[in-house]
């Protein structure tokens, strides 16, 4: 049986405020040395599914420099392997994807091609493990045209996803993209569907240009439960999306408790990822850490207390980062206080300076108050933060900020530079 995993990575994430400015969502740093894509590249190889399409839309450079030929994922493979799918202007009606269902219809001929029986539909913007083989398993006992991976979800999050209603045999007798009513249950949709290679062909074809069918959740599913045999299959592990900055910092914050069932040192579930070569991480005799992932390159002379430090950072004597997130190559200068902070790549703090200042949390940002609200400030990429200043809650610096842009005095909650 041939099957094929086509990963949606196309997504904007701009809920991700500055840390999707210069790179896709999924391709966004994460669990220190990790991108957001790794997980779900992982588990197709962890599955033995090794016939992988990445489409890709939304600033693709980060994502496709990462990706490359999948060597890290033993996807460099002249049968099978990785492909990226990029759109492209064509003689007919191809263009930039309007939705899921839209990107995989452009792709039919990549499926085709392929000989496909089965076609897994993946997100590239999770962070899970999931053996993609229990789903394909449910798929073929219950001889679905379609199965849709489902967990449950608190009733007060079910605006945020699409809700399914099932009978006691799991198949889908209706399907509710994202209720405001909180009456439809609590089984969400995880955006993971297996089809039989002939139907999903068959279903994105005969939508037409009066009725197109552009998105999975809104069209695709809703007709399909109408028509063919749609079941659910239940998963039980954890799974998030961290497509807010305020879900990306907790999920974070979560990596630090031991008590979490989410293993990254499982040896029997790799999760890998491209990785540059760099010396051991470096504690000096005056730094303290204290439940934190430290990775490869950095060089801790400061306090380093419940963070998440990704490969070259340095902190230096005297600096405390608390409760936050700082990226690749960052210098945090002596003296400096991050506390919760979410810091991108490169980026110089000045020594003295106090990034997430105050004990207001609840002063929502300016520009953009569904984004930031709950006090984590956000740094952008090779911004530099002057010496001696102070910013204050839910404040956004921009990428590539320089000292000239800050204002003279300190930066209040809730402002943007």
């Amino acid at each position: 049986m041939r099957i094929v995993a086509m990963i949606m990575a196309g997504g904007e994430g701009t809920r991700l405020s500055v840390l999707s400015e210069k790179r896709a969502k999924p391709s966004v740093p994460f669990a220190g040395k990790f991108r957001i894509i790794d997980f779900t590249l992982s588990n197709c190889v962890n599955s033995g599914i090794f016939d992988v399409a990445v489409l890709t839309q939304y600033r693709p450079h980060s994502l496709n420099e990462h990706i490359g030929i999948g060597k890290p994922w033993d996807l460099d493979r002249a049968r099978g392997g990785v492909r990226l799918l990029q759109p492209y202007q064509g003689r007919r009606d191809e263009s930039w994807y309007r939705g899921t269902a839209d990107a995989i219809y452009q792709n039919l001929n990549y499926i085709q091609e392929r000989r496909a029986d089965l076609v897994l539909i993946l997100s590239g913007d999770h962070i899970y493990k999931m053996n993609y083989n229990d789903i394909i398993k449910t798929h073929l006992q219950k001889r679905a045209d379609l199965t849709v991976a489902v967990m449950e979800v608190p009733i007060e999050e079910t605006d945020r996803f699409g809700i399914m209603t099932t009978d006691e045999h799991d198949r889908i007798i209706e399907f509710t993209e994202k209720p405001k009513a909180r009456d439809k249950g609590n089984l969400a949709s995880m955006g993971i569907y297996v089809f039989n290679a002939d139907i999903l062909i068959r279903r994105l074809s005969e939508g037409g240009p009066e009725k197109p069918r552009i998105d999975f959740g809104k069209d695709v599913i809703p007709a399909m439960v109408a028509e063919d045999r749609v079941f659910a299959h239940r998963f039980k592990g954890y799974w998030v999306d961290v497509g807010t900055i305020q879900s990306y910092w907790e999920t974070s914050m979560q990596l630090l408790d031991p008590s979490l069932d989410f293993d990254l040192f499982d040896p029997n579930w790799l999760i890998r990822t491209r990785s540059e070569e760099r010396p051991p991480a470096k504690i000096g005799p005056q730094a303290k850490v204290t439940q934190s992932i430290i990775c490869n390159g950095c060089t801790i002379r400061g306090t380093v207390i419940h963070s998440v430090l990704s490969p070259g950072v340095y902190v230096s004597p005297g600096a405390i980062v608390r409760d936050s997130v700082v990226m690749n190559d960052t210098w945090i200068g002596p003296g400096a206080v991050l506390d919760r902070v979410i810091v991108d790549k490169k980026v110089v703090v000045g020594a003295g300076a106090r990034l997430g200042f105050g004990d207001d949390l609840t002063v929502p940002n300016r520009k953009q108050p569904d984004k930031l609200n709950s006090g984590v400030t956000v740094v952008g990429k090779s911004a530099h933060i002057p010496a001696g200043i102070t910013i204050g809650r839910n404040v956004v610096i921009n990428a590539d900020r320089d000292a000239e842009d800050f204002p003279a005095g300190d930066v209040p909650s809730g402002e943007t530079i």
